[in-house]
């Protein structure tokens, strides 16, 4: 085993890729690079958009031939993938398959396994996916439903969650594997997860809770479903009013809660209603988890982008009371997290797993 790793991490999103080089844990560069509207449009699908990813990339990476020299492994965000479960996968020609066949649902963050194959191939190197969006744990008791037709699946900010969940048992002199852990992810969409001995065992995903800057969250079923039916609105349309048009956003005109808290610290008293609104879902969100831990908790971690605000954190800490200690670990942290996923793979710490296509779950 060797003493020093480096590491390839890409990360696709919508209109952009983020590459960065990792030396063990120790980042050596982070590049974003933005891919236009116009020339996004030019593709009819996502998965059209592979070859000009990976020539942006190869481009990019060309003004970093000498630290590229020694690469060790590439790590791709994982997407939306049947049959998954928490961890690390390796690229193998069934996930390749399963992705280009359209098998899996289609989403920029599938690309991470294709670009990362790609370009592991080339070098002789493995490539890996890890702690893909749709991973899923949870415990058959979690997945009923009333409706016999509809069973909860996990659809959550897995890679966030489990990074700091773990980071914060390490923060403890503890494995992660040894505790009992609700996770608050914050962001533009929130979810939160009920971690048990490793396992992420229960979640809220980001349409069935907490409204967040841009979603809806939970909200009235007979009261969607009249909207569903008024003739108002498309079923594309609906979409959009519950996931990207949703939340603060439909409350206030913003997602921004940078401006949100302006107006709060102005005097505004609706926009005061509407953040402390916003707390208080999510402080019940993790509230409605504690009973996945039997309300043995051992902390409450509160991370994602909107965990930098003080004002919406602190609010949450009033509402949850004396549930468990309450950790702030603000970020989203994406790319260090399949860093350090790959490097305990390559460490063998951590055994990476075969990817295989069962049909959809």
């Amino acid at each position: 085993m060797k003493d020093t790793y480096r590491i390839l991490v890409i990360n696709p999103g919508s209109t952009s890729t983020r590459v960065a080089l990792y030396e063990n844990d120790r980042q050596i560069f982070n590049e974003k690079i933005v891919h236009s509207g116009e020339e996004i449009t030019k593709y009819p699908s996502v998965l059209d958009q592979l070859d000009m990813r990976v020539a942006a990339i190869d481009q990019m990476l060309a003004s970093h031939t000498e630290e590229m020299k020694e690469l060790d492994g590439v790590v791709g965000r994982g997407g939306l993938l049947p049959g998954l479960s928490p961890g690390g996968y390796y690229v193998n020609d069934t996930m390749v398959d399963v992705i280009l066949s359209g098998k899996a649902s289609p989403h920029a963050s599938n690309l991470g396994a294709l670009i990362a194959d790609r370009i592991a191939k080339e070098r002789g190197i493995p490539a890996v996916i890890y702690d893909a969006v749709s991973a899923d744990s949870m415990t058959e008791v979690s997945r009923i439903t009333g409706l016999p037709g509809v069973r909860r699946t996990s659809f959550c900010h897995v890679l966030n969650s489990r990074a700091m969940a773990r980071k914060y048992a390490e923060s403890q002199g503890k494995k992660y594997e040894d505790m009992r852990l609700l996770v608050a992810h914050l962001g533009g969409g929130i979810s939160i997860s009920a971690h048990k001995y490793g396992r992420i065992v229960d979640i809220i995903s980001d349409d069935s809770g907490p409204f967040s800057p841009e979603r809806a969250g939970s909200v009235p079923l007979l009261t969607v479903i009249d909207l569903c039916y008024s003739g108002k609105y498309t079923k594309e349309q609906m979409k959009r009013e519950v996931r990207g048009q949703g939340g603060l956003r439909a409350l206030l005109g913003t997602s921004d809660s940078l401006e949100i808290e302006r107006r709060i610290q102005s005097g505004d008293e609706y926009a005061t209603l509407c953040y402390d609104a916003q707390a208080y879902q999510i402080a019940k969100g993790i509230g409605n988890l504690a009973p996945a831990l039997e309300f043995r908790i051992d902390a409450v971690i509160l991370t994602g982008g909107l965990a930098y605000s003080a004002m919406l954190t602190d609010r949450i800490r009033y509402y949850l009371g004396p549930i468990a200690p309450i950790v702030v670990l603000p970020g989203e942290n994406e790319m260090t997290a399949m860093d350090l996923g790959m490097l305990r793979i390559l460490r063998g710490e951590e055994k990476a797993k075969e990817y295989t296509y069962k049909g959809e779950e």
